[in-house]
């Protein structure tokens, strides 16, 4: 969608600004744009699905072959359209190479433009990463992980393996490549067995509530996701909304798929600071790092990932703290 966005806006501005350029009056320029409009629209969405349709065949082929691609694409596609509506309309095709020479120009354009955009984020890819990292494990949970570990080895051997092994999985995921794909699934297991870490060290004040009711087993198994996408989210639930506390505090999570969509809500409590309680503030508890850093990091990764169409929004309402991510829906291999 992105894509389909920016080369719609570059075209029509382009061909407004011809207008512009061709007729001094601005009224009828814009008429004269309007007029031109269903062609031009037409042949933007139909040189787009001919690219998309040709990727398949075009992505393993030399970087010169691409380019020509894309150049020759919408040349020939804008010559068709101009000859049918000039033939259904009764004119003579006069501006069909013309307008061939404007889309291949516009074409090239375009295309050297997403290639050194996707240069440009090559090394953002790379800086997200390393934050990501960063913001998902921190120190001092490695720590109190393997300090939780060490006090059950002779009370509780078993479940010391076993959360032995959920940390050692949780590590091998973390050193993935930020860009790999995982499953729903998988995520959802992941996060489970690094909560079950954190409630070695948090015990009762760790609750949590799942609701995937909304999502049937085919879905979870099937659909897409970056890999440790929610569990930064998570650590963050579990960093602000836990560990504060003295008491128990619930962990919400809820899955559900939008048509083409799958939106994942987090919910955890705001703390309210002792000044504000003492005067009857309804502010939240500042507290240290905040919850920007790994939602801006996973902002980020939506963006490199998804452009447009990946969503992560915040908000505050009645004392919880509500983190809603939407991003398409993928089928994978179930």
């Amino acid at each position: 969608m992105g894509i389909v966005l920016r080369t719609l806006l570059a075209v029509n501005a382009t061909a407004l600004g011809a207008a512009l350029v061709r007729v001094a009056e601005p009224v009828a320029a814009l008429r004269g744009f309007a007029d031109g409009a269903a062609v031009v629209e037409l042949s933007t969405m139909l040189s787009l699905l001919l690219l998309c349709g040709l990727r398949g065949q075009v992505a393993a082929a030399p970087a010169w072959l691409q380019r020509a691609t894309s150049v020759a694409a919408p040349a020939l596609v804008a010559a068709a359209v101009i000859w049918l509506v000039s033939r259904a309309s009764g004119r003579a095709a006069d501006g069909a190479w013309g307008g061939a020479l404007v889309a291949a120009a516009l074409g090239a354009a375009l295309q050297h433009y997403f290639e050194l955009r996707v240069r440009a984020h090559s090394p953002a890819l790379a800086e997200a990463r390393l934050a990501a990292l960063q913001a998902r494990i921190r120190p001092h949970f490695l720590f109190n992980s393997l300090n939780a570990v060490l006090s059950l080895i002779r009370t509780q051997p078993r479940k010391a393996e076993i959360a032995l092994e959920d940390l050692s999985d949780l590590l091998r995921v973390l050193l993935r490549d930020a860009r790999d794909m995982s499953t729903l699934d998988d995520e959802v297991r992941l996060c489970r067995q690094y909560l079950a870490i954190e409630s070695l060290r948090l015990g009762e004040r760790l609750q949590l509530a799942w609701d995937m009711q909304a999502l049937d087993q085919e879905t979870l198994r099937s659909a897409r996701i970056p890999a440790l996408l929610l569990q930064p989210l998570l650590e963050n639930a579990v960093h602000h909304g836990v560990e504060p506390s003295s008491t128990a505090v619930m962990i919400r999570v809820a899955m559900r798929r939008l048509v083409d969509r799958i939106e994942i809500t987090i919910a955890n409590p705001v703390h309210v600071s002792i000044h504000a309680a003492v005067h009857g503030e309804a502010q939240p508890a500042p507290h240290p790092g905040g919850h920007q850093m790994a939602l801006s990091n996973i902002r980020e990764r939506l963006a490199l990932l998804y452009d447009v169409e990946g969503e992560l929004t915040t908000s505050v309402s009645e004392g919880q703290f509500v983190v809603r991510l939407r991003f398409p829906f993928q089928r994978g291999r179930a």
